[in-house]
């Protein structure tokens, strides 16, 4: 029996992808499986993973015809995975040596459906630790009880799909595959899902994933159409929350998150291209429009003046003609 299935995706990272490997290797266990997922690269990445395939202990190599994203690569290892437990690491990033047999040690002794750890952020040179915003650590909870309050950030905002790892009954339930072609916030209508419909899951205080940040090739970095896609990953948060048992006390808080990304963006227009920032706006008007209005209503009164206003102001933009999400 494989016990811990790991996934991770690379795409054009031939930079970084050594790196990622080195440390998938000193994590290497007889039990342990790397599942190795080339997006199309069409750098030296390839070459790359097929000599992992004969070195890294464990690794599993599968190719991609074509280029599905992010979401899509992620569930293309899912569903070669074996393990009894399954976690995920992105081809940019690395890990500590022996985190992940401390990471499965961490799960069987509190025997929960699901585990969140912290992590390191990684700009150039600085470090930084980053905390899943949950108070109790070690504590077997319900995932329903961390989405809320509304009004501060709770585990759903920490999106962070390797940050953590999730028992194969989860991926049995149909829980762990992402909504396949998102191609940036693609962690957020999963992270949502598990929190919902998950039984149990605990914090942990645990470091041992590097995240790189600033890469040029990231969605992150780069200011092109893909990035409204947060727009489709948002509309399914709240659509999927509108239908749950709890949606009058959910919904707030999705809506707000809605909002505040909404506002994010827009607070960063300059970076992207002319064409995607106007579309950005007619998108996020058309979205705004689509939310439960009185829900909106108390969101906006929630938020600071500054961002409310900005919201208000787009919210009264006259409505497009055939404007869809991304």
């Amino acid at each position: 029996m494989v016990k811990l299935s790991v996934i991770v995706p690379f795409y054009n990272v031939q930079q970084y992808a050594p790196d990622t490997l080195r440390s998938l290797r000193a994590n290497a266990r007889d039990d342990f499986e790397f599942i190795l997922v080339d997006d199309c690269s069409k750098d030296e990445t390839p070459d790359i993973l097929a000599r992992a395939e004969r070195e890294l202990p464990g690794a599993v190599l599968v190719r991609h015809e074509k280029n599905g994203g992010l979401a899509t690569a992620r569930n293309t290892g899912l569903d070669a995975s074996r393990g009894e437990y399954v976690t995920f690491l992105d081809g940019d990033d690395w890990l500590a040596p022996g985190y992940y047999e401390q990471l499965v040690a961490s799960i069987e002794g509190l025997g929960c459906d699901f585990v969140r750890t912290d992590h390191v952020q990684c700009t150039a040179r600085a470090r930084s630790v980053h905390r899943v915003p949950h108070g109790r650590r070690g504590v077997v909870m319900d995932p329903r009880e961390a989405i809320l309050p509304a009004d501060r950030s709770t585990s759903v905002d920490y999106a962070y799909a390797w940050a953590g790892i999730y028992h194969r009954r989860l991926a049995d339930a149909g829980l762990l595959h992402f909504t396949d072609g998102l191609r940036t916030a693609e962690d957020r209508p999963w992270i949502w899902r598990l929190h919902r419909e998950a039984k149990s899951f605990a914090a942990v205080g645990l470091l041992g994933v590097f995240y790189r940040r600033g890469v040029a090739s990231s969605l992150t970095q780069i200011g092109d159409v893909r990035q409204l896609d947060f727009i489709k990953a948002f509309d399914q948060v709240v659509a999927e929350t509108a239908q749950d048992k709890d949606a009058e006390i959910l919904l707030p808080k999705a809506v707000r998150t809605y909002c505040a990304i909404i506002s994010h963006h827009l607070g960063s227009i300059e970076r992207f291209e002319p064409a995607v920032a106007r579309k950005l706006k007619t998108m996020s008007s058309a979205a705004l429009k689509r939310m439960p209005q009185d829900v909106l209503d108390d969101a906006l009164d929630s938020m600071d003046v500054q961002r409310a206003t900005r919201l208000r102001r787009l919210r009264r933009r006259p409505a497009a003609t055939g404007v869809a999400a991304a």
